[in-house]
């Protein structure tokens, strides 16, 4: 099999909303787990790898960001500052006490002296690669690389740079988008109209992602030229799922039908529940600073407003297929899923 693993199947790494418990699951039930690496300390990911490797003899797979870290913009930052600062009146918060910093941590030189511990098969990034010197430590550990095209164009300067695996994301899917050689949102397709054109464009196996959440659309994405599909949001109510409780609520109303592209969480397009944020300040905004500086300074709100049981300030994150997803555990979302290969 293409990962070496019972099905073509990769479940999607979602940083936030899982741990090591739904890698695993998946792994062990046949598919390929992913385990999301860019909110985790060295040391943090050093005990995961460690209770991976515990819980399953399979393969896996550990993602990283691949973004370059943006200069502060102090304007941008008071802009964001002001935006906000209405909200924080409102939960009682100090402006004053306005949080900074970057909020996640692109793949390093750290992060590959760690890899070479544990030598993991498979490796993935999102928003292209890593600077090459990185990405020959990682290819010379044997692992197999991953990463996210939204574009033609996307795809086939992946494969060009050493891409084993391609994952064409279209449009539909929950998330960070992968874009990173432009980020003119008009460029971006649906799965569907783009699956077909990266399978033409590449000689390397192209991964289906984005609105895949039941047999009947694995089976669809196969057919079009797909070697694989990768599946994130239909897992997200799962109980290896660490998703919160005002997310796997909003996954189980009406509004889950509803979902965006936002930039105010991270500074960055990604698709969630539309909530109370998204409607008031507008979905794209010109308000956020540069991907990821926009995320310490909601994390107040959303801490705030969870605690009152809302998800009005959270990042819903949910693919435009999310009122398919079903409670139950993740080999059983898995063995389900596997019915359309």
């Amino acid at each position: 099999m293409l990962f070496n693993t019972q099905y073509p199947l990769v479940q999607a790494p979602m940083a936030g909303v899982q741990t090591i418990a739904l890698c695993i699951a998946v792994s062990n039930a046949g598919g390929l787990g992913s385990l999301p690496c860019a909110m985790l300390t060295s040391d943090q990911l050093r005990v995961e790898l460690q209770a991976i490797e515990a819980g399953t003899s399979k393969p896996y797979n550990v993602n990283f960001f691949a973004h370059t870290p943006p200069q502060v913009d102090a304007a941008r930052n008071l802009k964001w500052k002001n935006a906000l600062a209405p909200y924080y009146r409102e939960f009682g918060l100090n402006i004053d006490e306005f949080p900074s910093g970057q909020g996640r941590t692109p793949f390093n030189a750290e992060s590959a002296e760690l890899l070479e511990e544990f030598k993991p098969p498979f490796v993935s990034f999102h928003f292209g690669l890593p600077k090459p010197d990185l990405l020959q430590r990682v290819k010379s550990m044997g692992a197999k690389i991953i990463s996210s095209a939204t574009t033609v164009e996307e795809a086939i300067w992946l494969e060009a740079n050493g891409c084993d695996f391609i994952i064409a994301q279209g449009l539909e899917a929950g998330g960070h988008r992968g874009h990173f050689l432009n980020h003119d949102l008009a460029l971006q397709m649906g799965t569907f109209a783009l699956l077909p054109q990266v399978v033409k464009a590449v000689n390397v196996p192209v991964i289906a992602a984005g609105g895949i959440a039941d047999a009947q659309g694995v089976a669809a994405a196969m057919a079009l030229g797909a070697s694989a599909v990768q599946v994130g949001t239909a897992y997200l109510l799962a109980p290896e799922c660490s998703t919160s409780v005002v997310h796997r609520r909003a996954l189980k109303s009406q509004a889950a039908s509803h979902t965006a592209l936002t930039n105010l969480f991270s500074g960055r397009p990604a698709r969630g529940i539309v909530n109370r944020i998204m409607r008031e300040l507008g979905a794209i905004s010109e308000y956020p600073p540069e991907f990821p500086l926009a995320t310490p300074g909601i994390a107040p709100l959303r801490a705030k407003a969870e605690t009152q049981g809302s998800g009005d300030f959270s990042p819903l994150w949910a693919g435009q297929n999310a009122s398919t997803c079903v409670q139950a555990p993740a080999a059983e979302i898995t063995l389900s899923l596997s019915q359309g290969f």
